[in-house]
């Protein structure tokens, strides 16, 4: 005899109610039904600036600066977070302004926090950052930079307080262990995940240990 179906329901959002709200941040109650069909509550953290006819809050960008006789450098940006009271190693990024697409907005970003100009080469679809905590969404912008132009030579930035860092890129991983190591840091998740990715790139696989039997 086989066991009766379960019946699940489609989880949804019935209700959210403003807790409090600040110029860049507001925090609401979200009463919401699970699988189950039960009704829950969960308190979720909102951005205010979010534009209409936006899925996306903000964008990152992936900034490769390319140059003859040199390697391929990520171009990161190291900035004081108040609310890790320290800095931070990650990578360019901003929200996204009216009327404005992801592409555009990444371009401004970068040349507001880094001074370089750059070239899109791809794009991802929107994606989450801390689901259980916020309904905050990017949009991750891969630029490629020319750093033969004169334009990137002798970058000069906008923004006084970001201080930029160039990683090779093929010994990106090791060159943010050795800054761990030797500052008071903390590094985002997503630009450690892609170190992690880009050193599984550049492993050579005649570098495989042996399996023990």
């Amino acid at each position: 005899m086989s066991s009766p179906k379960k019946v699940t329901t489609e989880p949804h959002v019935t209700k959210e109610e403003l807790i409090a709200s600040g110029s860049w941040v507001k925090l609401e109650k979200t009463t919401y039904v699970d699988p189950s069909g039960s009704t829950r509550t969960w308190e979720t953290a909102k951005r205010t600036t979010r534009v209409a006819n936006s899925a996306a809050d903000g964008v990152g960008i992936i900034a490769l600066l390319k140059r003859t006789l040199h390697k391929d450098c990520v171009v990161m940006v190291k900035q004081f977070r108040p609310p890790l009271g320290c800095n931070v190693l990650e990578f360019p990024a901003g929200l996204i302004d009216e009327n404005e697409s992801a592409e555009a907005a990444a371009l401004r970003e970068l040349k507001e926090e880094t001074g370089y100009k750059g070239e899109v080469v791809g794009i991802t679809p929107v994606t989450c950052l801390d689901p259980g905590l916020s309904n905050c969404t990017t949009q991750i912008v891969m630029v490629h930079i020319n750093g033969d132009d004169c334009a990137n030579i002798n970058p000069t930035q906008q923004l006084e307080f970001v201080e930029v860092v160039l990683l090779p890129l093929d010994e990106f991983q090791q060159k943010i262990d050795v800054l761990l190591q030797k500052e008071k840091i903390i590094v985002d998740s997503k630009v450690y995940i892609y170190a992690m990715g880009m050193s599984q790139a550049f492993f050579k696989p005649r570098e495989l240990p042996v399996l023990k039997q």
